[in-house]
């Protein structure tokens, strides 16, 4: 019986812990996102959220403060999102681990639709 005990007390204290280690690297998480007004190019940002959800939602309640058609250009976790716009309009955006590595990628995605891409809003998270 005593050994009974003492394995299902191991395996709880196991579970526990494992448990408690990928709730502590969820909670290590940061996110952000960056939104755009495709019309307006109006934008919303957020950054050191728990959640991605709760990060998008932030971006896009900012957002829409200036305009209604408002949506996630990027989300990031650890990291830097930016989004460059062009001469004519055009957007793209994207992340990186740094913020010289996402003002690059976003230009490069601007690139696709536009010229003369310049980063309009950069955002990273403090991990």
């Amino acid at each position: 019986m005593k050994k009974s005990f003492t394995a299902i007390a191991f395996i709880f204290m196991a579970s526990l812990m494992f448990v408690t280690s990928i709730t502590d690297a969820q909670a290590r998480n940061k996110f952000g996102a960056i939104a755009i007004s495709p019309s307006s190019k109006a934008m919303g940002w957020s950054y050191n959220y728990n959640s991605k959800w709760k990060a998008n939602q932030v971006a896009l309640k900012k957002c829409r403060q200036y305009a209604s058609d408002c949506r996630i250009a990027t989300w990031f976790r650890n990291a830097c999102g930016a989004v460059a716009v062009g001469a004519n309009g055009g957007w793209g955006a994207n992340w990186g681990r740094s913020i010289k590595n996402a003002k690059w990628k976003a230009k490069k995605a601007c690139r696709k639709y536009d010229s003369y891409c310049q980063v309009r809003r950069w955002v990273c998270t403090d991990r």
